[in-house]
This record gives C-alpha cells, structure tokens and sequence, in this order.
C-alpha cells in the first residue's frame, strides 16, 4: 500500500490560522507602553512632569472597583480567620486560602487610594462541615463579584480582577466535601 502525503482538511486549516493570527494579536498587546490610554497607567516618559518625578494618575473608577474587591477580599480573610479560631482542626485545610487572600489584598491595595471597608464579621457556623461549606459559598459568591467587576473594566485592573475571580473559584471547590463536589 503506498503512502499518501498527510493532507489538511480546510476546517484545521482555518482554525490554526484564526488560533496564530489571534495569538500573535495578543502577544502584540502592551498596556504598559506610555499613552496606551490604560486608565491607571502612568506615564514614566512624560516630560510634563516639571518635578522630574512621574505623578501617577489613577482614574476613580480603578480605584473605587479595586477598593470593592478590596473589602470582598478582606471579609474573606476574617472569614477565613474567624473559621481557623473555632475549629483549629481544620486550619491545614483553610492554610492555603487564607495566605492567598492575604497575598491578593496586598496585591489590591499597592494601588494609590485603594481601601478597605469595615464590615461585621460574619458568625462562623456550629459545624466544622457547615463552616466550610459557608466559606466556599462566600468565595463563589466573591468570584462572581469579581468576574463581572473584571469585565467592566480594562487592561491591567481587568486581569487583577479576573484572577482573583478564578482563584476564589477554585478554591471555592476545594473546600466542598469530594461528595457534593461531583453532584
């Protein structure tokens, strides 16, 4: 039997065009060139500073969505706390999640202007299983937040934003008993 060349069909053809071309669009992509137009931004080349120091303009609206996400993820750190305190048991369980959302609020609060609200901690639950199921009910309910708030904004606010969403959602399920996890 001879062997034919491998042929391409015109649908693989297509679809790793569009896949390269769409890669190559995004690797082209810099919000941090100066005047980019990325709300945030700072613009290290401006010559209009006379200080010779950059004066970093934050726009309002990046501020008030990372100060919200701030307070989402400060109860989530006081959740997460209040929950270790009760039950010291399951305190290798919540570890993780806990030094996450200590590392993101740092993360949220470098930002100029970024605060936190004061809100009334929330009562941790009579059960172990009860308190961890509240947890990843407050943390799908956080990356819900956060996934919305991350497609009404841009650049670099937007990618903060959308992984914190995706990293309370996973460890949303992480915290799900293996049973209810599959249902």
């Amino acid at each position: 039997m001879p062997n034919e060349p491998l042929r391409l069909s015109r649908r693989v053809a297509l679809q790793s065009t569009a896949l390269v071309s769409g890669a190559l669009l995004l690797t082209s992509c810099k919000d941090d060139q100066p005047g980019s137009g990325t709300p945030g931004a700072v613009d290290p080349g401006s010559k209009n500073d006379p200080g010779g120091q950059d004066t970093p303009t934050v726009d309002p609206a990046v501020v008030a969505a990372l100060s919200t996400a701030a307070t989402v993820v400060n109860n989530l750190v006081n959740q997460y706390a209040s929950t270790g305190t009760k039950y010291p048991a399951l305190k290798p369980k919540l570890a993780a999640g806990a030094k996450y959302h200590a590392a993101h609020l740092a993360k949220l609060t470098e930002t100029a202007g970024v605060t936190t609200a004061k809100v009334a901690p929330k009562a941790v639950p009579s059960t172990s299983t009860a308190a961890l199921s509240a947890l990843s009910v407050a943390e799908r309910a956080a990356s819900e937040a956060h996934a919305v708030a991350a497609a009404k904004a841009s650049g670099s606010t937007a990618r903060t934003l959308a992984m914190l969403a995706a990293s309370e959602l996973q460890l949303a399920l992480s915290l799900v008993p293996a049973k209810k996890v599959s249902s």
